[in-house]
Formats: C-alpha cells, structure tokens, sequence
C-alpha cells in the first residue's frame, strides 16, 4: 500500500487542465461524467465558510427529496443548505 503523502502542495498541472477541450476529456467507467450528486458531495466536502447565525424556518420539501437527503446520513440539513448555497451564488453571477 503506497503511503500517503504529507505534502499539502498540488500536484495537479492545472495549466494542461485549462487548456483542455471538451473532446480532449475521456468519460470511463472509472471516470464518468460527473452527476448533480457528485457535485454536491464535493461542495460539501470542500467546506463552506460559515455566514452568520442561521434562522430557523419551516419550510415544505417535495416527500423524494428530502428522503433523498436524508438517505445520505446525518448532516442532511447542511447539505440542503450547501446545495441552496451554491445555487445562490451561481445565480449571483
């Protein structure tokens, strides 16, 4: 088993990623296409800053959704809030 490296330094080439062209991307099995549920895995695993104090609400979410949510484990409202999160700054531009 290889060990894990202690460097925090990337060894990513992100100026061969930049370059890179929609065709130049292979899709494998072991590397597919990334979905919605991987996207939010990553902005939730990336951490977000805290912004405040949070405010309780009610709020009504569709039966399959919130199942969904809560199927991933504990945490489930702080994902929905990461995901509602990211949704906002998307649309802020």
């Amino acid at each position: 088993m290889k060990p894990n490296s202690s460097s925090r330094r990337s060894k990513t080439n992100y100026r061969r990623l930049r370059n890179l062209a929609d065709r130049d991307v292979r899709v494998t099995a072991e590397h597919p296409e990334a979905d919605l549920k991987h996207i939010a895995k990553g902005i939730v695993r990336r951490g977000l800053k805290v912004v405040g104090p949070k405010e309780l609400v009610s709020l009504r979410i569709d039966t399959d959704v919130l199942k969904w949510f809560k199927a991933s484990g504990a945490g489930y409202q702080t994902r929905i809030n990461a995901v509602l999160r990211a949704y906002k700054d998307a649309a802020a531009g």
